[in-house]
């Protein structure tokens, strides 16, 4: 259904890991093979370092690694991946080798790991790199205007340029300038909490586990790296991460590796330092007519469940289907009712994992002693449940709920 009343079929707004992503399924799924696509992005990719590893990094679930198989991203960026095959998680109070600790075993479920740490900038590499972005044109300029009529969307660049298209996606971040453009609204909240990333060394090996301890005012993370260093992500109050921000290497290293319950062992920071804030935020609508939105153009979530970029995966593959499908079918794929299908599919799952991670943020953040001595409780009642164990690891492989085929039938990768 490629109409040359348009210069593109869908333009696709951010050419991050979530809108490189779209572009590669789209281009790899036959059915829209006739399709024009653009891909709009400001920044000129840097390729990644061979010998550094970068500071942003995702744990990417079984379900991300088969949509990135999919994409044809998968082969650049596994041998630079860490997978972890372990996942220990404890509360402040208590010890990683307590009877109320939860570990998460690879061994537990059938499958090889948990997930892998990979870092953003190589998977967004593999991404442009892919094969199927080959007949994707990619423009370097920044959304300026947004426009709509019944059968256009009608886009002005930074740089003066103007298209028009089938279908526009946005999916540039949180900050989404198409979400603003379109006048969307959001539900949600900032914590109070900044997320401090960095690399570190570490005194014991980390085994190919992750580690999670939950305190007060927010989990510190050791996520294993394939160069035997551990990535920390410690969510912590505002004030708090800026006075770490403000210590020496040798003060901030100190100050994890107490947080850490020395679980490694002594730690010393090998790597710049950053802060990310973070909040909750969900956008009331996912699709307008030749609209749509993916990723956190639509959602961010609390990073303790290490979710972000899988549920934007995950949006990337259910989208793709949809316009398959309805092309299959004889449908007008950029109509409401196709569109709509793919926001009741993803809205609804989406939602589902905001609200689980925001439970868990508020319930570890409680301070009382009754809080803490249910929270203790129901850590054990999970640790001693192997079924229920492996219902939650099967959810975090994303392999649990409303699945897109890509994911269920992962023989199709290309």
């Amino acid at each position: 259904m490629s109409s040359r009343r348009h210069d593109f079929d869908v333009v696709i707004v951010g050419g991050g890991m979530v809108g490189a992503c779209l572009a590669a399924l789209l281009g790899a799924d036959g059915r829209l093979a006739p399709w024009r696509v653009a891909l709009v992005e400001p920044a000129v990719p840097r390729a990644p370092a061979d010998d550094a590893v970068d500071l942003r990094v995702s744990a990417l679930s079984r379900a991300s690694q088969r949509i990135l198989a999919h994409a044809g991203a998968w082969s650049g960026i596994a041998e630079h991946a860490c997978p972890y095959s372990d996942m220990v998680v404890w509360d402040a109070a208590s010890r990683p080798d307590a009877r109320d600790a939860l570990r998460f075993s690879a061994a537990e479920t059938g499958e090889p790991d948990l997930g892998c740490i990979a870092e953003n900038r190589r998977v967004q590499w593999a991404l442009l790199e892919s094969r199927h972005l080959r007949g994707v044109t990619q423009l370097r300029a920044g959304l300026e205007a947004l426009e709509f009529d019944e059968e256009s969307a009608r886009l002005t660049l930074s740089d003066g340029r103007r298209l028009a298209c089938a279908l526009v996606v946005g999916a540039d971040g949180g900050q989404s300038r198409t979400r603003e453009l379109c006048g969307i609204s959001r539900a949600g909240w900032s914590y109070g909490q900044t997320a401090l990333v960095a690399h570190l060394r570490t005194e014991r090996p980390h085994r190919h586990t992750a580690w999670q301890r939950f305190l007060p005012d927010g989990p510190v993370a050791l996520l294993p790296l394939r160069d035997g260093r551990a990535s920390l992500v410690w969510s912590t109050s505002t004030s708090e991460a800026q006075s770490l921000l403000a210590l020496d290497a040798a003060g901030f290293a100190q100050r994890v590796t107490e947080a850490s319950g020395r679980v490694l062992g002594q730690l010393a920071l090998d790597s710049d330092r950053a802060g990310l804030p973070l909040a909750l935020w969900h956008a009331r609508e996912y699709v307008r007519p030749r609209l749509a939105l993916a990723g956190d153009a639509a959602h961010t979530i609390h990073p303790l469940a290490g979710q972000g970029v899988n549920l934007g995966f995950l949006d990337c593959a259910a989208l793709a289907e949809v316009l398959g499908d309805a092309v299959a079918a004889g449908a007008d794929p950029f109509g409401l009712r196709s569109l709509r299908r793919y926001e009741r599919w993803r809205r609804s799952e989406n939602a589902l994992m905001l609200g689980t991670t925001d439970t868990l943020n508020g319930l570890f953040r409680q301070k009382s002693v009754a809080a803490a001595t249910v929270r203790r409780l129901g850590l054990t009642v999970v640790a001693g449940q192997p079924l229920l164990r492996r219902g939650l690891v099967q959810r975090a492989l994303g392999l649990a709920g409303d699945l897109p085929a890509i994911v269920t039938t992962p023989g199709n990768a290309t």
